[in-house]
Parts: C-alpha cells; sequence; structure tokens
C-alpha cells in the first residue's frame, strides 16, 4: 500500500526541480456518458501519483518556498445532502489530515486564492493542452496577475511543462507502486487463465469478455486497464478489435488482450489460444515463431540495454521464421533493411506500463534509444497478423497471434511479473482440456 509519506516523497522530489517556479496539476474533470449519467471517476495519473487523492473536482499546487506550507489542495467542502445521493467526500479536513496537504481550499474559491499564488514566481509547470477548459482559467489567473505590475507584483514569465520533469520521475516504479502492479498483474492472470478454461465452441467474444471483467471485479481491481480485446477468429487482425460480439469457431484461435487496473495501476496481458483447445499444425508454425520472438525479446530486456533491445530481438526472429514457412523471401538480414515483416508484424515490440497503459516517459533521449534501467516496467509483445491478400496462402489468412507480458528491468536482469498466464502450447492445452 502507497502511504502519505510514499506521496510526500514524490512531491518533493519534484518540487526539488522547481526552483522559484510554481506546479498547478488538476486533476482529470468528469465526464459525461449520456443525459444526466457520468462515467465513474477515475482521477487524473500525474495528479493521482502526487497526491493519491481520487475525488474529482480537484487541484493541486506545490509551492516550493512558501512559508505557510508548500502543498495546497483545491477539492469539495463536506456536504451532508450530496453524499446521501453520492457518498462520503474527504472534505477539507481530510485533504490536510488524511493526504498530508498543508492546506486545503473549496474548490469554489480557486478563483479568488490562486493568481496570488501565481505572484512573484518565474515560471508555472503545468500539462498545458490536457485540459482546456483548464488552460483557459490558467491562462485567465496568469493574465489577472500580470494586471498587478503596477503593486510590485512579478508574473511568471513561462509555462513549462510539468511531463518533462514528472514523467521522468514516474517512469521508474518505486516498491509501493511495483507491489500494486504485481498484484494487478496477478489478478489479470487469474482472469487469464479463467476465459482459457471456460472457452469452447460457439460461445459469443462478448462472454468470454465478461469471465474476464468478473476476475477482475472479483480480485478487487476497480477497472478494465483499457477496453478489453476478444477477438476471435480474423477478428485478431484488428489490432484494436473490441467489438466483442461474434460467435467464437471450432478450428479458429482466440486473441485475448485484457488486463485489470488496480488502485489506478495497470497490467497488460494478451495470450492467443485454440478455441477448440488443440493447435492445428499450421496455427502452431505461426504462433512458435511468435513465442521464440517473445522469448528472445525478454531476454533482451536487462539494465543497460537499450528500449529497442527487445523489438530488434523479435524482429529476427520473426523475419526468420516468416522466411522459413516462405512468407517472407529474401536474406533476413535484407528483410530486416527493407522491413518487409512489416507486412505481418505492424507495430512496435513494448511500450511502457504504470499508472497509464501506455505509460509516460521517453523512449529516445536525442538521437539515441533509452538505455534501460531498475524499476522501468515494460510489455513485451510482438506478434503476426497475416492479411487475406491474393498473394498469402489461404492456410495463413486471417490468423492473427500476439503474446504479451509484462516486465520489470531488475538490477540483475528482469522479472516476468505475468509469467504464470500459460503460454506454450503445450501448457495452454493442458489447462484448456481440465478446465481449471
Amino acid at each position: 500500500m502507497t502511504t502519505a509519506r510514499d506521496y510526500a516523497q514524490r512531491r518533493q522530489h519534484l518540487m526539488s526541480h522547481l526552483g522559484d517556479g510554481i506546479a498547478v496539476i488538476p486533476s482529470a474533470p468528469q465526464a459525461r456518458r449520456n443525459g444526466d449519467v457520468e462515467y465513474r471517476y477515475r482521477p487524473d495519473s500525474d495528479f493521482f501519483y502526487l497526491t493519491g487523492f481520487t475525488e474529482p473536482e480537484a487541484v493541486a499546487v506545490l509551492a516550493p518556498g512558501r512559508a505557510s506550507g508548500e502543498f495546497l489542495i483545491f477539492c469539495r467542502e463536506r456536504d451532508p445532502v450530496q453524499e446521501m445521493w453520492n457518498g462520503g467526500r474527504v472534505g477539507l479536513e481530510g485533504a490536510v489530515n488524511m493526504f498530508g496537504a498543508d492546506d486545503a481550499f473549496p474548490f469554489e474559491d480557486i478563483e479568488d486564492i490562486l493568481p496570488s499564488l501565481l505572484e512573484n514566481r518565474s515560471r508555472v509547470y503545468c500539462n498545458l493542452g490536457r485540459y482546456p477548459d483548464f488552460d483557459k482559467q490558467l491562462l485567465h489567473w496568469l493574465s489577472d496577475v500580470r494586471t498587478r505590475r503596477r503593486s510590485g507584483v512579478t508574473a511568471p514569465g513561462e509555462l513549462v511543462d510539468l511531463g518533462c520533469i514528472l514523467h521522468e520521475l514516474r517512469l521508474i516504479k518505486r516498491a509501493p507502486e511495483l507491489r500494486v502492479m504485481k498484484k494487478a498483474a496477478a489478478i489479470s492472470v487469474k482472469a487469464h487463465r479463467r476465459a482459457m478454461a471456460r472457452c469452447a465452441p460457439g460461445m459469443r467474444e462478448y462472454e468470454i469478455e465478461a469471465e474476464l471483467e468478473y476476475v477482475f471485479r472479483q480480485g478487487g481491481a476497480q477497472y478494465p486497464a483499457y477496453p478489453s480485446i476478444v477477438a476471435g477468429g480474423a477478428n485478431a487482425c484488428v489490432l484494436h478489435y473490441i467489438d466483442n460480439r461474434d460467435r467464437l469457431r471450432k478450428g479458429d484461435l482466440l486473441l485475448i488482450d485484457a488486463g485489470a487496473e488496480l488502485d489506478c495501476y495497470c497490467a497488460d496481458i494478451t495470450r492467443t489460444f485454440p478455441i477448440n483447445g488443440r493447435f492445428s499444425a499450421t496455427q502452431k508454425a505461426l504462433y512458435d515463431i511468435v513465442l521464440a520472438a517473445q522469448l528472445a525479446a525478454i531476454d533482451a530486456v536487462k539494465p543497460g540495454a537499450t528500449f529497442n533491445g527487445p523489438h530488434e530481438a523479435a524482429v529476427r526472429v520473426i523475419s526468420t521464421g516468416l522466411k522459413d514457412l516462405k512468407l517472407l523471401k529474401g536474406s533476413v538480414d535484407g528483410l530486416i533493411e527493407k522491413g518487409a515483416y512489416r507486412k505481418f508484424f505492424v507495430h512496435r515490440t513494448s511500450h511502457w506500463l504504470g499508472l497509464d497503459v501506455h505509460d509516460v516517459g521517453e523512449y529516445r533521449l536525442g538521437d539515441a534509444w533509452r538505455v534501460l534501467e531498475a524499476g522501468m516496467v515494460l510489455t513485451v509483445e510482438p506478434g503476426i497478423y497475416v492479411p487475406a491478400e491474393k498473394n498469402v496462402p489461404k492456410k495463413w489468412q486471417g490468423i492473427g497471434i500476439r503474446i504479451e507480458d509484462d516486465v520489470l528491468v531488475t538490477r540483475a536482469g528482469h522479472e516476468v511479473l505475468t509469467d504464470d498466464a500459460p503460454k506454450h502450447p503445450e501448457a495452454i492445452e493442458d489447462l484448456m482440456a481440465s478446465g481449471d
């Protein structure tokens, strides 16, 4: 569990980079689904990372060196009537006592209070462009401060992207974060195992989706980390397929890309398996290539390696395998140089994982790929997707296979957080036959 002290350390670390600037971080606005119905609320990831505060209508301010307190929160006040309808609120006292704010103010008073906090600061750190309505307010407050120059007040002269500092901090996961991520991974593994065990020809894709989400909620996860992909047959060749409505057919493969979100941290797993419980020779030939590519890519994850190393390893294995199956022709080096593999492997192998499923952090620093460090978490997810084209033998057409795990970079190498989800063909077939 992440403690108030953990959040305080994150804020202090960030403020050590701000100099005489000030950071203004709003949480996400509530989003309307339809009519008077709102989506279940989920806080902004940057805001949550620094505060742990999960209510809407909240803004955090970090003001290094402020004599009467450096960490301020604007939030909703307690309201017995609203709480009777919609549940309890933290309130101003709770923001101080539970979340470590030095001071808390009613959200409604931000217009009167925040401009004075901007006075005599050299720059404002913010996520400009993320929430346009809030951006307009912030620019209005800056304009208000500028009108006071004749009174000896100076206004910030720069707006600086907060992400340049904060997202570098978020990229390295500390022990409290990793504990949550490992639990989210374990819940997600359990869901994938259940989906394999329950899968049968004739079911609808959404029935499998329901099995996944049942396990997510049963395990304590608040949401799926992203809309679950449950893609039978040729639907697996649509990378972000989320209709999840077709009937599962005997003889097809089922690709599931799904993960749980626990306390705002994400898991992200993909498994591909035969709907009838047995790989055909054709399916297994392609599957073995993807699995070998994934294992090679995982082996490339270690401190000092580059972020692109796992992708390069996967590309070489896939290019070699596709050449061996005569789906590609030419030398392996030539196929890689020309990018011929992209006809069948159309995406990259990895992305960062954390509070966001495609988490923050630069992949390149200048002209060079980033070097992996202990505490980084990335996915490893090569795939092969065979289009239904005339120049592709029919037996391969419409087969889509992806295998994805969540991998932590450790001081000694790596740890696969999702390794208990079966991915070797024999293990998959045994699980499906057992019904467990």
